[in-house]
């Protein structure tokens, strides 16, 4: 059997495939695609194989993936599980033993195969896995290809408890299977990858939104929700006497003590402006009104607590340490699409988002380092003490500024 796997989808049928091939064949032509991911199309796939007496034992495939944490996700399926475990691979495995002394770093490297009989010492044990295969009772073991369109290679393994090992007739019809299974998990990835992608750069909420097919210029929605703006002080002058990757570093400390807490709490990151970051706690209703404010609140007051605990470890490192003004409000405003006709930005903007940003502007000339607007203070009781009565550049008439007792 060609062992390339550059066979062309378009020319497979069950027709083309051997007798034995032809039940699971047709499963993935037509009924794999209706599971929800991968983890489930490899479960599937491992328990249709052992009903049509294939004598898997424990099949793996690792999956290549686009996040900004997660290099490669395995996923695990042994004979009697009811569902594959998934583990997810950091950014920097390649470079680990795990890596470096597996199977699939040969398969990665070009190796069509890779075969080993392990029953009783039968063959080399070179690989980690390998002898934890031998005590699980394993006799052979085979790592194959598993590309998706325009390159990206994946590899899928399976072994058998089976005294004697594989056949050539199982190892070839195991093999038939495999560009039909790659169909299937890619259409799976890919749509995990558009959805990694539209969360990680537009926010968990915006994403679902896009993919589920807002797309169009003026596309939204008007909701209520407590907003969040912050920024940080100083940044102009330490990008300018500090070297590049010192300022990268110092912007991805303090986003990550900004972040964490408002996705913790069920907050959207709607987008990074330079050194400032916008977010919103969305208000489903006139009763929810308390609970998203209360709710912002506690993710800034968790906020500034990381950042005191961060300016620690600056301060002992000689570093200077972090400033920044954080504004909070609720308000109504416009949730969706604004732009250009082929540049969008998944964004919201209104009155309440300019009040936000001036109000976080008082914060530096005030010296305090979160300010919040009356309307989002009354829901939050005594929770936040006012300051008074300050003017904001374009709104009439002096606003009522609150902040946190202590900071006051």
């Amino acid at each position: 059997m060609d062992r390339s796997f550059q066979m062309r989808v378009d020319t497979l049928s069950p027709f083309a495939l051997t007798e034995a091939s032809q039940p699971i064949a047709d499963w993935l032509l037509r009924g794999a695609r209706d599971l929800p991911d991968s983890k489930a199309v490899v479960s599937e796939f491992g328990k249709r194989l052992c009903a049509e007496g294939f004598p898997v034992f424990r099949l793996f495939v690792s999956l290549r993936t686009l996040h900004p944490q997660v290099l490669a996700i395995g996923l695990t399926w042994r004979r009697g599980q009811a569902e594959a475990q998934e583990v997810p691979r950091a950014h920097g495995i390649l470079e680990s033993p795990q890596y470096l002394n597996s199977p699939i770093r040969l398969i990665f490297e070009g190796a069509p195969m890779v075969r080993r009989h392990i029953e009783a010492g039968a063959g080399a044990l070179d690989f980690p896995i390998l002898e934890d295969l031998v005590k699980e009772g394993c006799t052979d073991y085979l790592a194959l290809p598993l590309p998706f369109s325009e390159g990206r290679m994946n590899v899928v393994s399976v072994a058998t408890d089976r005294p004697g090992g594989f056949t050539p007739a199982e190892l070839d019809r195991f093999e038939e299977l495999m560009p039909l299974l790659a169909l299937v998990i890619e259409a799976k990835e890919t749509r995990r990858i558009a959805t990694t992608l539209l969360e990680t750069y537009l926010g968990r909420d915006a994403g679902r939104r896009v993919l589920s097919g807002l797309v169009r210029r003026g596309d939204g929605a008007t909701i209520a929700a407590a907003l969040w703006y912050c920024d940080l002080r100083g940044f102009t002058r330490a990008s300018e006497e500090q070297p590049r990757d010192e300022v990268i570093a110092l912007l991805n400390d303090w986003f990550g003590c900004m972040v964490g807490p408002v996705h913790e709490r069920g907050g959207e990151v709607l987008k990074f402006i330079g050194d400032a970051l916008l977010a919103i706690f969305p208000i489903a209703d006139d009763l929810d009104r308390d609970r998203a404010c209360l709710t912002a609140l506690e993710a800034a007051e968790a906020a500034l607590a990381d950042l005191d605990s961060l300016n620690e470890e600056r301060i002992a490192a000689g570093k200077r340490p972090i400033e920044m003004g954080l504004a909070l409000h609720m308000g109504a405003v416009m949730y969706g699409n604004i732009g250009a006709p082929d540049r969008l930005d998944f964004t919201v903007i209104g009155p309440a988002v300019n009040l936000v940003t001036r109000i976080e502007g008082l914060c530096a000339p005030l010296g305090r380092r979160l300010l919040a607007s009356e309307r989002f203070a009354t829901p939050c009781g005594s929770r936040l003490k006012s300051i008074g009565r300050h003017a904001l550049r374009g709104f009439a008439g002096e606003q009522e500024i609150f902040t946190l007792p202590e900071l006051a």
